[in-house]
């Protein structure tokens, strides 16, 4: 038996006594000799898979599929059967239902095997991508609520580039290949959560994805999606934090192009359009255009560039309402937007202007101009009802935070306690309102100040939006050490968590009770510090020598 079932080489019978003297199994040497076999004939399948005519070729693999795939179960066997099934094209159907119906089998099988699978199969192609959905969203919310604030690293400082290498979008990628159907799956996936969650990263998703897929040059998907060339001519605007003239020609090109018949486009041009990290950069551009425009003496009205921003920020702003009502057309804008808002923020900016040349000037020739410090009842009527006006107003907000701008920002802070629909206290904002203070952290120690910061802003929301308070216990634990020890106190004890409160906001709470108890000098320290003191007064300085 042994000899009919051994391998049959005359040289080998002799040599194989060696083995014996040597204390070598013959189980061992056969095994050895098996799995030598078995990577060749891995390599031969990847080699058929490459050489000869096409149907020529599939046919060699489904033949061999054929009789290998009843041994699929087998450990030693099962690789060389999935090899097969990973490089035919088309793995016949009764073959993949066996696999889809074991687990381990469709565990075991290759991405390529189960895109097959998923295409006919939303159901589990949709099991397969939602923790990976939830794993995305996870990520960017963790590093909203960072506790590393900081101006010059914020959620907006990684390049497009350096997103898209993220795990997630890489899976995706993967997971797609060049299937167009499984693509259109995600994409519908992202529309039904965007819809039911009202979630904004979901839209970072749908434009990272198409252009992961663009840096691997897949024009099997990217020539279909219609939204491809202005995904990539927006992705270099916001890798560039600003809409330049020629860009914004070309984005215009894509929109006016819209044909009758295609408008559905629109739902996701304004998803796109929707992504914080693109009205990042169509209001950073606006804040930039109205700044321009004051240095030339000329009204929004009358510059083509600043329009065509509004225009696309008011698509991405009424991407949610578009998609729910399924009425694809661009959202008409309101002309006292232009005519009337945005001359406002202007004269915000004449004011900061007026007010510096001001102080610059000779004492005799100075005029008693205190700091404006009241606002239009018309700017906080824009910011309540105006959804784009709001948009643009907070981050002029921002700007002026940024600048150090003291007076500015506290002259329009009442503004933000009644926004159009809360804005003031999105993630977003307030993830780069807290950094831009940081810069500002000198004034903590000022009462007025914070005041008007903590008692007439942030805790006017703390209590009904979570999210806020993590935000001030967050921008607490970076400055605490700047902050009046009585203020300090004070907002310890109105920060302080309810039992209902969730373990972030308890355990960033803990954090800086923590904190402040590290700072608290001991009684021991208390006592020696006169003692310590006296002696200073008797060093000669060096003027009284």
């Amino acid at each position: 038996w042994q000899t009919e079932n051994g391998v049959l080489l005359p040289s080998l019978q002799s040599a194989l006594p060696f083995l014996d003297l040597h204390g070598t199994p013959r189980l061992e040497f056969h095994q050895s000799v098996f799995d030598e076999l078995r990577e060749k004939l891995l390599e031969r399948v990847s080699a058929i898979a490459l050489e000869g005519k096409v149907e020529e070729r599939y046919k060699k693999l489904e033949d061999l599929l054929e009789k290998s795939f009843s041994l699929v179960k087998m450990p030693s066997i099962q690789p060389v059967v999935m090899c097969v099934m990973k490089h035919l094209p088309k793995v016949p159907e009764k073959k993949l239902k066996l696999v889809m119906a074991d687990k381990d089998l469709y565990k075991a099988c290759a991405v390529e095997v189960k895109r097959q699978i998923w295409q006919d199969n939303q159901a589990l192609f949709g099991d397969e991508v939602s923790p990976l959905l939830k794993q995305y969203i996870v990520e960017k919310e963790n590093i909203l609520f960072s506790n590393d604030i900081s101006v010059l690293h914020n959620f907006f400082s990684p390049s497009p580039k350096t997103r898209r290498q993220g795990e997630v979008v890489q899976k995706l990628t993967q997971m797609i290949g060049k299937n167009v159907k499984l693509y259109d799956m995600v994409l519908q996936f992202l529309r039904t959560l965007f819809l039911r969650t009202r979630n904004v990263h979901y839209c970072t998703l749908r434009a990272e994805l198409l252009m992961s897929l663009h840096d691997l040059e897949i024009s099997e998907i990217c020539t279909v999606d219609p939204c491809h060339k202005f995904t990539w001519c927006l992705d270099a605007c916001i890798r560039e934090k600003f809409v330049d003239n020629k860009r914004a020609r070309e984005l215009q090109g894509f929109l006016d192009g819209v044909k009758k018949g295609q408008e559905q486009v629109l739902g996701d041009l304004s998803m796109i359009l929707c992504d914080p990290f693109a009205i990042n950069t169509l209001a950073l551009s606006t804040i930039r255009h109205l700044q321009d425009l004051v240095g030339q003496d000329t009204l929004p009205r009358e510059s083509p560039d600043l329009l065509l921003l509004l225009r696309m920020l008011s698509l991405g702003q009424g991407a949610w309402d578009m998609i729910d009502s399924q009425v694809f057309k661009e959202p008409k804008m309101e002309a006292e937007l232009i005519t009337k808002f945005l001359p406002m923020l202007m004269s915000f900016v004449v004011d900061d202007h007026t007010f510096n040349v001001d102080q610059k000037l000779p004492a005799e020739e100075k005029g008693p101009v205190p700091y404006p410090s009241t606002i239009p009842e018309a700017f906080t009527k824009f910011l309540q009802e105006n959804r784009i006006a709001c948009e643009i107003g907070l981050y002029y907000i921002l700007h002026i935070t940024k600048q150090r701008n003291k007076n500015a920002f506290l002259r329009l802070l009442p503004a933000l306690v009644e926004t159009f629909s809360d804005l003031a206290f999105s993630d977003v904002f307030l993830h780069l309102l807290t950094g831009n203070l940081t810069l500002l952290g000198d004034e903590f120690a000022l009462e007025e100040f914070c005041t008007s910061l903590f008692d007439g802003f942030f805790l006017t929301a703390c209590s009904r939006k979570e999210n806020v308070h993590r935000h001030v216990l967050r921008l607490l634990l970076h400055l605490h050490h700047k902050v009046a020890p009585a203020k300090l106190e004070s907002l310890q004890k109105a920060l302080e968590p309810t039992k209902q409160a969730g373990e972030a906001v308890k355990e960033l709470y803990n954090q800086l009770t923590e904190k402040l108890e590290l700072r608290k000098p001991s009684p021991a320290e208390v006592t020696e510090t006169p003692s310590m003191e006296l002696p200073l007064p008797t060093v000669p300085t060096p003027a009284s020598r």
